[in-house]
């Protein structure tokens, strides 16, 4: 399974607020969309997320967001060495995304471009 990159996943109270930082700091402009009641806002290396505090709750538990050429692959590749797919893989605003827990507890997003 090839990884592309990986975006760092930020839960902030204004979002507001908290875009023109995050689009100086990286040189780029916000990708802005909702999901499930949370305002995203995705920006250079960043993933800047507002809302709801139990959604927030749930969001805070997944360590990062990595990017992979298709999500279905690494579903497959995932299972196969122990992991377990905990949601999707599912459409996004953007491609698709599954949600995965490593056999060491720790949880990540996986996502692809792929429509």
């Amino acid at each position: 399974m090839e990884i592309l990159g990986a975006t760092l996943r930020v839960c902030v109270d204004d979002l507001e607020a908290a875009v023109p930082f995050y689009e100086r700091l990286s040189g780029g402009t916000a990708l802005r969309f909702e999901r499930g009641g949370v305002q995203v806002a995705a920006v250079g290396c960043f993933l800047l997320m507002s809302g709801p505090q139990a959604e927030l709750e749930v969001l805070r538990k997944v360590a990062a967001t990595i990017a992979v050429p298709d999500v279905e692959e690494a579903g497959k590749v995932l299972g196969e060495m122990g992991a377990h797919i905990v949601a999707g893989p599912v459409p996004t605003p953007v491609g698709r995304n599954l949600i995965a827990m490593h056999p060491d507890g720790a949880i990540y997003e996986y996502a692809d471009r792929r429509t």
